[in-house]
C-alpha cells in the first residue's frame, strides 16, 4: 500500500497570542496525485493547516509528516519546502523579477540548479500554466489571473511533489478564478502533482477528488465533493453555501421531484433534470 504524501497526527496549533487552539487534533492523510480541496469559513483553521504542510508553522502538539519527513526536524525543513510548494492569495507578494521568465527561474537558481536545467524547467512550468507566450512580458502588466499563474509556475519550477494554494483566487475576478483553477486542475490531472486547495468558493471544489470541510479547528466532513455537498443541512449550519446546482436540485426535491444531490456540474444537473422530466412525461402518456 502506498504511503500518503501528507500526514497529520493529532495536529494541534495555538497562536502565541491566543488562549484557545486554532487546530484541535487534526488527523489527515493525503495521497500522492490527489486533488484535495479544503473548505471552511473565516477562522475555521484551513489556512493554519495549509501553513503546517510547508513548515511555515510548526505544531504546538502532534505531528506533520511530508513524504515521511517529520516537519519538526529542523534539518529536514529545506527538503520539505522543496517537496511542498506554497502559493498565496496575493501573487504580487511572490513575484520578484521584472520579466516573467526571470521570475520563474528565481527559485531554481537559488537552489543551485544548472542553467540548462533551469531553462528547461522555466519553459515546462510556463507551458503547464499556459503562460509560455508571456515569458518576456513584465509581470506588473499582466492580469490578476495571469500573475497568479506565473506564481504557480515559479513554484512548479522547483519540481515539488505537492502544491498547496492558500485561497489563490481571493483577489481575482471570476475570469481570473477560472484561469487559476483550470491551471491547477491540469497540473494535478496531467502532471500528477498533489494539489491542496484552500478556498471558501464552493464552485472551486466541484472537480476535486476530495473535499475536506473545517470548522473551529476540526474536520467536520471529508469525502468526495458529491458526498460532502449532499450534506446540505450540515454545511448550512456552518454558514456555508452549497453549489447552485445542489441548491436547485434540493429545492426541486422539496416540490416532489426525486433527483440525486450529487449532480454538481451544470451539465450533470441539466441532464438529471431533463431525464426526470422525460420519465415523468412518459409515465403520463
Amino acid at each position: 500500500m502506498t504511503k500518503p504524501l501528507l500526514t497529520t497526527e493529532n495536529l494541534i496549533y495555538r497562536y502565541p497570542e491566543d488562549m484557545i487552539d486554532t487546530l484541535c487534533g487534526i488527523d489527515l492523510e493525503i495521497e500522492q496525485g490527489c486533488f484535495a480541496a479544503v473548505l471552511g469559513h473565516n477562522g475555521s483553521g484551513k489556512s493554519t493547516l495549509a501553513k503546517h504542510l510547508n513548515c511555515i508553522l510548526l505544531p504546538t502538539g502532534g505531528k506533520v509528516y511530508v513524504a515521511g519527513m517529520d516537519s519538526s526536524d529542523e534539518a529536514l525543513m529545506i527538503q520539505i519546502r522543496r517537496t511542498v510548494g506554497m502559493v498565496f492569495q496575493n501573487p504580487d507578494n511572490q513575484i520578484v523579477a521584472n520579466v516573467v521568465e526571470d521570475d520563474v527561474a528565481f527559485a531554481p537558481e537559488n537552489l543551485g540548479v544548472e542553467p540548462e536545467e533551469i531553462r528547461a524547467r522555466v519553459d515546462e512550468a510556463l507551458s503547464a500554466v499556459d503562460m509560455y507566450d508571456y515569458r518576456m512580458h513584465a509581470p506588473h502588466l499582466l492580469s490578476g489571473g495571469q500573475k497568479q499563474r506565473v506564481a504557480i509556475a515559479g513554484v512548479m519550477a522547483m519540481r515539488p511533489k505537492c502544491i498547496v494554494l492558500d485561497e489563490p483566487t481571493a483577489m481575482l475576478d471570476p475570469s481570473g478564478r477560472r484561469e487559476v483553477i483550470g491551471a491547477v486542475t491540469r497540473l494535478c490531472r496531467e502532471n500528477g502533482i498533489t494539489v491542496v486547495l484552500i478556498t471558501h468558493h464552493m464552485d472551486e471544489c466541484i472537480n476535486a477528488d476530495r473535499l475536506i470541510v473545517m470548522s473551529d479547528g476540526k474536520i467536520i466532513a471529508d469525502g468526495t465533493p458529491a458526498e460532502v455537498f449532499s450534506k446540505v443541512d450540515l454545511l448550512k449550519s456552518e454558514g456555508l453555501a452549497v453549489p447552485e446546482t445542489t441548491e436547485l436540485i434540493r429545492r426541486l426535491n422539496m416540490f416532489g421531484m426525486d433527483l440525486p444531490l450529487d449532480a454538481l456540474s451544470v451539465e450533470d444537473c441539466a441532464q438529471v433534470i431533463a431525464k426526470a422530466l422525460l420519465d415523468k412525461e412518459s409515465r403520463i402518456k
